[in-house]
């Protein structure tokens, strides 16, 4: 036998030893079903083909995959909030993904088909003919009892015809190793935007594990839903939004990561107003119509006007734009009806009825208490069943959020509990106490079980619902979990549906050769601009910060200076930073002081770390428009600047520090100089840096360029603005008091002057749209021509502070007009005005 030969032997005698020693460890949870183990006690054949190509991995190879997962989510920020968290967490991904075969998930499937079409056909008659409720199929309190029931939409068509674009149902393995349906989730579901993002993650760390397992691609299911929404709209080009709470909603990351992902625009209730029946985005080129709005918010904040009158999340008038026809909910207003407990308890007679069919998916036995045989029946057998409220609320009189479970209630809550069943029955329901089926997840190098829930979905399509081949699967802590919600010690996990054979690679990129071909530019809403405006600014303030901070701690280490002597450079960096907020007063006479509170410190608004959380956080606001690389930087900054200063800070350190941050922004300059669209987005970003850096640049020039200034202030100066060596190359002689003004306030091919942000300014503002084409000229558009005048006719030698100024107070009136004018809020925003009639 060659060498090459028994090594391979060898290592599959070390692989099959290693998966035994993994595998013989594992105990499956009494009485639970286990997807890892099957009814012989042995694991099942996909899971040990899964385990035998994993063990081809060694020891270390598999930790370093893992650690790459766990990195990439760090740096790619996925992320979630828990209810009431006030940061984002981690996203915690499980290692290993849920295997479902191929034969097992056809099931799976045909069930949660079936449970969309009669979903659909229950929600149309709740809020249209009232059939089942007319003849005794559906109690009318069950329905009309739900704050999920809205009135105000009983009788509305949606346009479109359909109420449900988008269904999932959570479902658990039961007792008898079938699948139920545990909850149907028909408001907005949420998840899907995880588990793509589990996909790639998992497949990124393992790409031939996850080709050679023959795994079913989730593209497929995006490409059908989008096409779904599109095919709702009545215009063959529409704008598709996607309506989202805003950036502190708990699954914010996976409404930007869709929204990017599907090309949809990422809309706040603020960004929608409604005009002439129709949905309109407020843009920086007036109001645009929205035809599709996919709604992650719940239906009764929609509507402030007829609904939830405290919203502030939705779009005031828009039940009446659904009434005209005048664009697409998707799901329409109150379809969160069908997710109360309540209704569970009728869905199998309801399928009977409508579909003539058995459900082949049963949901977990429920009785809805309003109903008296139900009641008694929920009062006697109440120590094997769970109470929950009956339209999904918490349980009437009790201070837990969760379903009581009967048994372990005390003799004195039972009695209560009893005595509010027979008083008022209907808001309450029992429900079969479930106890989640397991899954192996991996835990200190062994695989351990962990009860999970399943969440599946369905799109309707052109041709009928699609289903996603996997899932959001959640995975409990605890091993006696009997429901699961991201929080503490919960972990999500990609789910693989095994493919019979090789699956055929997808994507969501266009191939038709007859796409039209678009080079125009995006809608761009005018919160957007207006996040991405600030991210520009604070970013370059972040910079000027930085660059103060670097010069002094360099300036430091020339002199030995650890005072700083009045009148000094160092006296004057010092001052500088302190009256930009950058570091407390009291620190002034400790210039080492000054710079670690100036970087690190959070008691000044204007230190270099806090400006730069105010750059992430308006970033966060517009993720979906941002770059992998770009968020990954922006965080790698915000890391670099978050750390503890134990004792005193060396100046070479605040140096380095300093100078590693700037380095880090240069990066995130150079992408957006090379990699952004020059759309408006980009155009706004950048008019939003060149205003701060000319302002900052004004500031500098008074400061170090007055009429007295030494040469070492002059020297300063050009370290400041980074012109150090264009300055030595263009002139001979030492530093110069009219040519070093020059080169910092009006030389135009100086990228770092005044003048070179004016006429960057200027180019900008001449591609932005226009509101109207009468000719006029737009206030931000007089106020820079008028200001690149001064610039281009001003000479050095007439330079002062008095002038200097002029031009720095110019250029925060231009940011004063430019938010005046592209970001346009509230009821007033304007419509543009063209000569061919109303865009």
């Amino acid at each position: 036998m060659s060498r090459s030969a028994t090594n391979r032997a060898k290592d599959e005698v070390d692989a099959a030893a290693r998966v035994a020693k993994l595998t013989a460890g594992y105990t499956p949870l009494p009485g639970i079903p286990d997807e890892f183990i099957g009814a012989d006690g042995q694991p099942r054949a996909h899971w040990l083909r899964f385990l035998d190509k994993l063990m081809e991995f060694s020891a270390s190879d598999m930790n370093r995959r893992f650690a790459t997962a766990d990195r990439h989510i760090r740096d790619t920020g996925v992320s979630y909030r828990a209810y009431g968290d006030t940061s984002e967490r981690a996203w915690p991904l499980s290692h290993v993904p849920l295997l479902i075969e191929a034969g097992e998930w056809r099931e799976i499937a045909e069930g949660i088909e079936q449970r969309a079409r009669l979903l659909e056909l229950v929600l149309a008659d709740i809020y249209g003919e009232g059939q089942l409720i007319d003849s005794g199929d559906l109690p009318a309190a069950a329905v009309t009892g739900s704050p999920e029931f809205l009135h105000p939409l009983h009788g509305v068509k949606p346009p479109g015809g359909k109420f449900l674009h988008i269904y999932a149902a959570d479902i658990g393995r039961g007792p008898d190793g079938r699948w139920w349906v545990l909850g149907d989730r028909s408001q907005a579901p949420s998840g899907a935007g995880y588990a793509l993002a589990n996909r790639l993650v998992l497949a990124r760390a393992f790409p031939a594990l996850y080709r050679d397992m023959n795994v079913e691609r989730l593209a497929p299911f995006f490409e059908a839903f989008r096409l779904g929404l599109t095919s709702m709209a009545q215009r063959s080009n529409p704008r598709i939004c996607l309506l989202t709470p805003g950036p502190f909603n708990e699954t914010y990351f996976e409404q930007a990561y869709l929204a990017r992902y599907l090309g949809l625009l990422l809309v706040e209730g603020g960004d929608l107003t409604m005009r002439d029946g129709k949905v309109n985005v407020r843009t920086i080129a007036g109001l645009k119509r929205a035809d599709v709005i996919w709604r992650r918010i719940d239906s009764d904040f929609a509507d402030p006007l007829e609904l939830n009158a405290h919203s502030r999340l939705g779009v005031p008038g828009l039940v009446d734009a659904l009434r005209e026809g005048g664009v697409v909910i998707a799901n329409a207003l109150g379809s969160g009806v069908l997710e109360a407990p309540a209704m569970m308890s009728f869905m199998p007679k309801l399928c009977r009825k409508l579909l003539g069919e058995e459900l082949r998916l049963p949901n977990i036995a429920t009785w809805w208490c309003g109903q008296e045989d139900a009641r008694q029946s929920v009062i006697e057998d109440m120590d094997e069943l769970a109470i929950a409220g009956a339209y999904g609320n918490p349980v009437p009189g009790f201070a837990s959020s969760q379903p009581l479970i009967g048994a372990s209630l005390t003799g004195e809550e039972k009695s209560r509990l009893v005595a509010a069943l027979a008083e008022r029955g209907v808001d309450y329901a029992g429900q079969e106490v479930v106890n989640l089926s397991t899954t192996p997840v991996w835990h200190e190098g062994r695989l351990e079980p962990r009860p999970f829930v399943l969440r599946v979905y369905a799109a309707h399509t052109p041709q009928g619902w699609k289903i996603m081949p996997g899932g959001f699967c959640r995975i409990s802590g605890r091993t006696d979990a009997r429901a699961v919600s991201m929080g503490e010690g919960v972990q999500s996990a990609d789910v693989w549906v095994l493919a019979d054979k090789p699956v055929e690679m997808v994507s969501l990129l266009p191939t038709d050769e007859t796409v039209r071909i678009r080079r125009i530019m995006g809608t761009l809403p005018s919160r957007a601009a207006d996040n991405l405006f600030w991210l520009g600014r604070y970013l370059e303030r972040s910079e000027a910060t930085l660059r103060l901070i670097r010069c002094l701690a360099s300036r430091m280490i020339e002199t030995g200076a650890g005072a700083a002597n009045p009148g000094s450079a160092v006296s004057k960096l010092s001052s500088l930073l302190t009256s930009w907020h950058a570091a407390p007063r009291a620190t002034a006479s400790n210039a080492m002081a000054l710079v670690a509170a100036a970087l690190h410190g959070d008691e000044e608004y204007g230190s270099a770390v806090l400006l730069v959380r105010d750059a992430r956080r308006a970033a966060s606001f517009i993720r979906e428009r941002l770059s992998t690389d770009t968020w990954r930087l922006i965080g790698d900054l915000n890391r670099t600047l978050t750390v503890d200063v134990h004792g005193a800070l060396a100046e070479a350190e605040a140096y380095e520090r300093a100078d590693a941050a700037l380095r880090i922004i240069a990066a995130i300059s150079g992408l957006a100089q090379e990699n952004m669209n020059r759309g408006a987005g980009w155009r706004i970003f950048d008019a939003g840096r060149r205003i701060d850096r000319g302002i900052n640049t004004c500031r500098f020039a008074r400061h170090f360029a007055s009429g007295e200034a030494p040469a070492d202030d002059l020297d300063v100066l050009l370290d400041l603005v980074d012109s150090q060596i264009t300055y030595r190359s263009r002139y001979l002689m030492g530093v110069n008091l009219n040519p070093v003004r020059d080169m910092v306030v009006l030389d135009p091919f100086n990228p770092r002057s005044v003048a070179f942000q004016i006429e960057r300014l200027d180019e900008h503002l001449e591609t932005l749209p226009l509101l109207s084409d009468d000719g006029m000229l737009e206030t931000p558009r007089r106020l820079i021509l008028q200001l690149a005048a001064d610039a281009a006719t001003a000479t050095a030698a007439s330079l002062n502070n008095e002038k200097i100024l002029g031009f720095e107070q110019s250029l925060l009136g231009l940011a004063d007009a430019i938010a005046a004018r592209y970001f346009l809020q509230g009821p007033h925003v304007a419509r543009a005005d063209k000569s061919s009639g109303l865009a």
